[in-house]
């Protein structure tokens, strides 16, 4: 059996705004460093799955 690791994520971060927005939402900042939201999650989970 394999195991798929499903990364959810989604609305467009308007708390964040004028720096998120709707083509350009959160998880895709790099808000802790150099790495977007997305990219920092799936490091994380790297060796899981």
């Amino acid at each position: 059996m394999t195991i798929k690791t499903v990364i959810l994520s989604g609305g467009s971060g308007t708390r964040l705004w004028p720096a998120s927005r709707e083509s350009y939402p959160k998880q895709l900042l790099p808000l802790t460093g150099e790495h977007s939201l997305l990219q920092e999650t799936a490091v994380r989970l790297n060796g899981f799955a």
